[in-house]
């Protein structure tokens, strides 16, 4: 995996002592790529030093409840599953914000939060080091079946899309991307990232795409009647 001018390629590339970014709703994916307006002061710090560092941070979901919806608060319960992304552009606004693009290294899990004097959060973790391999699930992709659902949903949201792109785009990119694009709450995100592979989480997207589409036509035909 190159991210940028870096390459991750082993464990022994990867920090397993990182900041975290709790982000609800965000969903970042090996390879995919994040645009992030960070204003917090906390995190503004965190920029500061990972720059001076290896570029790299933790974007994780708080913790949600039954309904979907996530913690408030300072300092809320976080999700056992994130991805580490690396900062590969960075610029300040002049009026004390960064706009920064990240793109996924690969997914971690949680396993200690660590003893931290920084306003920011850090915790251990441990990597999927499987996301560092090119994927060979690409191939067994149901590229039709997802290829459907996507034209469904945009259709039903009267939403159109760069065919051409998404023609030539690799099985890989086309999920990853159509996951983190996708308009689902932070449950469904969260389920996309811990798909243990390339093809269920192909299959999990399609499923919800399916889902969100019949409760959309339910919702209209209980208006119309």
């Amino acid at each position: 995996m190159q991210v940028g001018n870096a390459h991750y390629r082993t464990g022994k590339d990867i920090p397993v002592n990182v900041p975290l970014f709790p982000l609800s709703g965000a969903l970042l994916l090996p390879g995919g790529q994040m645009p992030l307006n960070i204003f917090e002061p906390r995190y503004l710090t965190m920029i500061d030093d990972v720059l001076g560092t290896n570029r790299v941070i933790a974007v994780i979901q708080p913790q949600f409840d039954r309904k979907g919806e996530a913690q408030e608060g300072e300092n809320p319960g976080l999700c056992s599953v994130g991805t580490l992304g690396r900062i590969t552009s960075l610029s300040e606004t002049g009026d004390g914000r960064y706009i920064l693009s990240l793109v996924g290294i690969c997914r971690f899990r949680v396993l200690q939060e660590a003893p931290f004097k920084k306003p920011y959060r850090r915790a251990h973790i441990a990597p999927f080091l499987n996301d560092l391999a090119s994927d060979d699930e690409a191939e067994s992709v149901d590229r039709k079946a997802l290829l459907k659902s996507f034209k469904a949903y945009l259709e039903a949201n009267q939403l159109e899309a760069d065919w051409e792109s998404v023609e030539q785009a690799g099985n890989a990119t086309l999920v990853n991307t159509m996951s983190m694009m996708a308009p689902y709450g932070p449950a469904e995100k969260q389920a996309l990232l811990e798909a243990p592979d390339l093809k269920a989480r192909a299959e999990m997207l399609v499923a919800i795409t399916e889902m969100a589409l019949a409760r959309d036509n339910d919702d209209y035909d209980t208006v119309i009647q």
